[in-house]
């Protein structure tokens, strides 16, 4: 089979891009991108690939685009790709040519990463027979294999996580802190949204640092990334903790619209926008925790564990059934421990790919 390459032109050629990994994948364990998100993308400098067979029928998709931050942070010039999809190896071949091509002038070529590993992306390299979610990868288990092959090497190799909310939830923190130390438990507001996230920005680029893939996030990214987030929001599931009125830890934790979006086949246009805002109480059975941190200064200092404890309470009272957690890398044994105290267990195997340029 001759596969070729073709830019998206067009609201057809959109369309098709994000089509594709609905007629891949199983529709009930692929979350789609919404593709509200991916039109954005080109707007943000990315270019979007279809590759084609004989016939003319779409086998495959990528994005490409480059980011000084993340160079900077890696300290070498990378050809990022991502919302890469495929069929077969054949398509894999054309589109890591593709990728190749257009990344001989750099160092490095590293994905699937939409636009970034602190964003979206990634590969999940185990638990395929359980479904993915919102902020997360799912695919197939013949892509690691044709990563591999294609001589890209794992890097970041992190888990999701699941945990099951019941009468567990062990988190040891002496009460008798909270006074001594000026600490006090904050929560998102739906209402004061905006407002709170130059709080959440100024901790989360602290916090993630020190991290290898993580570059730090303006406040126009994160505005995008939150775009209609306190819509959804649940109060009792964004915490964050003041230290003498210093905000010092947080969790970001949302209602898993999963189910919703493969329902709608990521099309989040005005009208299914509405039936979501609409429903939106039907989705607080499961949960996503999307990131959590701690500054620097403060870490090893259990106020994560203090934070845990009051997120699970609101898991309880809310009535959810399980947390699900966006990857945590395998040498962060710390943030892995707060799920293991719920009784949780590692979902996905996931990494990212990274091939060198000679």
């Amino acid at each position: 089979m001759t596969v070729h390459i073709e830019p998206v032109t067009g609201r057809a050629g959109l369309r098709a891009f994000c089509d594709l990994p609905l007629r891949l994948h199983p529709r009930d364990r692929y979350v789609p991108l919404a593709d509200s998100v991916i039109a954005g993308f080109t707007g943000d400098g990315a270019e979007l690939f279809l590759a084609r067979d004989d016939s003319g029928a779409v086998v495959g998709r990528t994005c490409l685009h480059r980011n000084a931050k993340f160079d900077a942070k890696l300290g070498r010039r990378h050809q990022l790709f991502g919302l890469t999809e495929f069929a077969g190896d054949a398509a894999a071949s054309a589109l890591f040519e593709l990728v190749a091509e257009r990344g001989r002038d750099t160092e490095a070529l590293f994905g699937p990463v939409g636009l970034l590993p602190n964003q979206t992306g990634g590969v999940i390299t185990s638990g395929f027979d359980e479904r993915g979610f919102i902020d997360s990868a799912w695919n197939p288990p013949h892509y690691p294999d044709s990563y591999e092959r294609h001589g890209f090497t794992r890097r970041f190799e992190a888990d999701t996580w699941l945990c099951d909310i019941g009468a567990g939830g062990e988190f040891a923190f002496d009460d008798a802190r909270i006074a001594a130390e000026e600490l006090v438990v904050r929560h998102g507001s739906r209402r004061r949204f905006k407002a709170q996230l130059p709080i959440l920005r100024e901790m989360l680029n602290a916090s993630f640092a020190q991290l290898g893939y993580y570059t730090e996030i303006d406040a126009d990214e994160l505005a995008k990334q939150t775009d209609g987030l306190s819509f959804l929001l649940d109060e009792a599931l964004l915490l964050w903790l003041e230290k003498a009125g210093r905000p010092v830890a947080f969790i970001v934790t949302v209602p898993d619209v999963s189910e919703f979006f493969m329902k709608v086949g990521g099309r989040l246009g005005v009208l299914n926008q509405l039936r979501l805002l609409a429903t939106r109480d039907r989705y607080r059975r499961d949960a996503v925790l999307i990131i959590k941190g701690t500054v620097p200064g403060e870490q090893g200092r259990g106020y994560l564990t203090l934070l845990s404890r009051e997120l699970y309470r609101g898991l309880r009272a809310g009535g959810y059934r399980t947390l699900r957690s966006t990857y945590v890398e395998r040498d962060n044994p710390a943030s892995a421990a707060q799920y293991r105290r719920m009784g949780g267990r590692p979902l996905h195997g996931y990494t990212f790919y990274e091939r060198a340029v000679t």
